[in-house]
């Protein structure tokens, strides 16, 4: 009788670790989730950020362009072109939210 309660009381132990084992590794996923959300909202806000300032760029470079130039056919290419870009930029944006 010794040996079942020993047994018995060994197998309780191990299942209570199992089940504190399984509720802390439940918080950790839990918490690693979140994470990862955060993570990806940041990732999402840096690409957008990304997105304007190479729209910066490309807007100085074409002020530089005016000022080295001048030919204004060009400059009024270069300008419809860019905001044809902007509009797709833009739809594109409005579709994902």
């Amino acid at each position: 009788m010794f040996d079942f309660e020993t047994t018995l009381s060994g197998i309780d132990y191990k299942v209570r670790r199992l089940i504190d084992e399984n509720q802390r590794l439940k918080a950790t996923v839990t918490e690693l989730t979140e994470k990862n959300e955060e993570l990806t909202e940041k990732n999402k806000h840096q690409q957008e950020t990304e997105i304007n300032l190479k729209e910066q760029i490309k807007i100085l470079k074409l002020r530089n362009t005016l000022v080295q130039k001048g030919d204004s056919a060009e400059i009024k290419l270069k300008i419809n072109q860019m905001i044809r870009n902007i509009d797709k930029s833009l739809s594109l944006l409005t579709k994902v939210e």
